[in-house]
């Protein structure tokens, strides 16, 4: 490559990720930065404290207040009488105190009556048991009654809000996560699910291998949802099962999309429509919706999560924010946390004090990774119920902030200070542009590998974020992205263990690399085509040319067993998966096996395509130093300069700001340069501690 080659490739770069991030930014001005909020529910507490404490919200310096969200049983007390007068007074004291309302629909949390005299819009679950009254989320979204209650509040609401000019956006329902349904309009609804998708009985069959077992049907009328409670783990058919979890994400996505469309017939333009999944979302699939202007999540540092070091259980899981903030960019282009708790849970293993700060730095992670807004559930730690022991920012007291509740104000006192820092037009530094990176991502293989993992030592949900770490670990900017995404805008593009695969996506990762990009594929890539059934040919056989290797036999050890693998002098230890390959001619070997009886046998292999370089790592570890020293020589290999940050040192760049937080239990040095302005922290980063500077 001669010496303009790359100057002209990162300027390429910067520009194509400046440009994906424009979607949507109409929302929030970029002079914002982030914008704060609080959940707040009227309903529990007395009217005349209402005004308590929208002036205490005002005063703790948020910008917006979250209403509605589960009060479907105020504003519709009985079927068709709806009662709005309350919230009313609600949203004049939020203007009087110059607040924004992220107005909620109510559709997690169905009224009483509604169970009384409509069972049927209930959900029913593996043992087909109804589901009763009593706590959130077991509205059957396919049932034609509950989608009629849904439309019709939905319609009021959006009457009544829609104009507002108080408002700037809406919720849709609360953490949507793909409920399993089992009840009769769910099981027609998967029956015309099926329908749709294979047209005759026939070509369901060949998708789900219905010949074996004797599990063939005669008609769609014959089928049901397959149900592992009454079958038996080990018995019911991964097919049928995959199919079931499509069904599932498609029907979540088209609620969705079914409410939003009945806020378009109302709501200004100016009012965004989003919705919060939980950060570790298994069911639900945002990219399935088509309707949404972007999609947040939830995050929570406690619970009781052991994480890096001995003060690990004090920080939260790094991996939360790390995967969410750039995974449910997916929609829209940008993203931000809806929910922070700043404290304990109800629903935690053990719920220890947080490490003082570690609310604040929820907060910077989210906003260092490109966040557009911030919010925490709750206001007020509620008296009485099933949260009781939801730390909210006040304390049960209704007055006194909270230790996550000082957190958060300190936050908003830092933003608003580096809002007047803000210079627009900043362009991502050329030295970080060259390490773009891109992990392709997709729910349907973390479905199909969690099902039939094979061992149990296959961590399926964390496998692609150990190369997020990584790739992190290097100060590279990264995007988890969906296979249709345009590659050519990231120098590195790491697939790791995608099983599904076709023609026509590994043509394109063949394309990629030719024209002169990087591609890392991983054990577990391309082994079953799109229905879960394997090749009728050799192992991962679409990408052997691919890759330049075949995969000849597939190794897994025990927990106590040892497998070792060399590359150059340097020794690396593996037990949980393992490729044993046999590279073609002109393929080099980075990595052999070093003992068991195939000792010798190539591990990781690269080879050149046209202008780029396409490696194949056939080894999972626990300790991930072989992938990352892999990693490592490819990144450096192409002519990209990397960090070394240990575990838990997360730096982003965003709007001209350096921003680093530190999920580990240890002080951290940064290093940058002497003239560096820094705007928040110190240059020791502690453990929990924010760092945030501009060069």
């Amino acid at each position: 490559m001669n010496k303009y080659a790359i100057p002209i490739i990162i300027t390429l770069l910067i520009s194509g990720l400046n440009a994906a991030a424009q979607g949507g930014n109409r929302f929030f001005p970029e002079k914002d930065l982030i914008t704060t909020g609080i959940y707040y529910y009227p309903e529990h507490w007395n009217e005349n404290q209402w005004e308590r404490d929208i002036k205490k919200i005002a005063g703790m310096g948020y910008e917006f207040v979250h209403l509605a969200e589960f009060a479907w049983f105020k504003m519709e007390p009985e079927e068709g009488k709806f009662e709005f007068d309350w919230l009313d007074k609600v949203m004049a004291l939020c203007a009087k105190y110059n607040l924004k309302v992220m107005m909620c629909t109510p559709s997690a949390a169905t009224p009483a009556w509604m169970r009384v005299k409509y069972p049927e819009t209930f959900v029913m679950d593996g043992h087909y048991i109804r589901a009763e009254h009593g706590t959130r989320g077991l509205g059957s979204i396919v049932n034609p009654a509950y989608r009629r209650f849904v439309a019709a509040i939905v319609t009021e609401m959006a009457k009544r809000y829609g104009q507002h000019k108080n408002v700037i956006g809406w919720q849709l329902d609360n953490e949507p996560d793909a409920k399993p349904d089992y009840s009769p309009s769910s099981q027609e609804a998967f029956r015309q699910w099926l329908r749709n998708k294979y047209k005759t009985i026939e070509a369901l069959n060949a998708a789900w291998g219905a010949a074996f077992w004797s599990q063939w049907y005669d008609s769609f009328d014959q089928v049901i949802i397959p149900n592992t409670n009454l079958v038996g783990w080990w018995g019911n058919n991964p097919h049928a099962l995959l199919d079931f979890k499509r069904y599932s994400a498609d029907a979540q996505a088209e609620f969705l999309d079914f409410q939003a469309a009945t806020l378009r017939s109302y709501i200004s333009k100016e009012q965004f429509i989003t919705t919060n999944y939980t950060a570790v979302s298994t069911g639900a699939d945002p990219r399935r919706t088509n309707k949404l202007d972007f999609a947040t999540y939830t995050a929570y540092p406690n619970g009781g999560t052991n994480n890096i070091g001995e003060l690990g259980f004090r920080l939260g899981n790094s991996k939360v924010i790390l995967f969410a903030a750039e995974y449910y960019k997916n929609v829209g282009g940008v993203s931000g946390v809806m929910e922070i708790q700043p404290g304990p849970v109800n629903w935690g293993s053990y719920n220890p004090l947080l490490l003082p700060g570690t609310v604040r730095m929820w907060l910077y992670h989210t906003f260092a990774a490109g966040g557009k807004l911030a919010s925490s559930y709750r206001f007020r730690q509620i008296n009485y119920s099933a949260e009781q022991y939801h730390a909210g920012v006040i304390l049960p007291d209704g007055v006194t902030p909270s230790p996550g509740g000082e957190e958060y104000m300190q936050f908003m006192k830092e933003i608003k200070a580096l809002r007047k820092q803000y210079k627009p037009g900043a362009t991502m530094p050329a030295t970080l542009a060259a390490r773009s990176t891109a992990i392709l991502w997709n729910l349907e293989n973390y479905w199909t590998i969690d099902r039939q993992k094979q061992t149990w030592q296959w961590d399926t949900w964390n496998y692609p974020i150990k190369f997020l770490e990584i790739a992190k670990s290097f100060g590279a900017p990264v995007d988890v992205i969906p296979e249709t995404a345009d590659l050519s805008k990231y120098r590195f593009v790491i697939v790791p263990a995608y099983e599904m695969a076709d023609s026509a996506l590994v043509k394109k990762w063949s394309e990629y690399a030719a024209n002169g990009g990087h591609l890392i594929i991983t054990c577990r890539t391309a082994t079953k085509d799109r229905m879960g059934h394997f090749w009728e040919a050799e192992w991962a056989a679409p990408i052997s040319t691919l890759i330049g290797a075949q995969v000849k036999a597939t190794d897994m050890l025990s927990n106590s067993g040892k497998g070792e693998i060399l590359m150059g002098s340097a020794h690396y230890s593996w037990n949980n998966w393992a490729d044993l390959l046999a590279p073609d001619k002109n393929t080099e070997t980075l990595a052999v096996f070093d003992n068991q009886f195939y000792k010798g046998k190539a591990a990781v292999v690269k080879h050149k395509v046209g202008k780029g370089s396409i490696t194949y790592i056939g080894v999972d570890t626990d300790d991930s130093k072989l992938e990352q020293d892999v990693l490592h020589g490819i990144y450096t290999g192409a002519g990209a300069t990397t960090e070394n940050y240990p575990p838990g040192i997360y730096v982003y760049w965003r709007d001209g700001f350096y921003v680093a937080v530190n999920y580990s239990s240890d002080n951290y040095t940064m290093n940058m340069p002497a003239t560096a302005n820094i705007m928040v922290g110190e240059k020791i980063l502690q453990p929990g501690g924010v760092l945030v500077w501009t060069e």
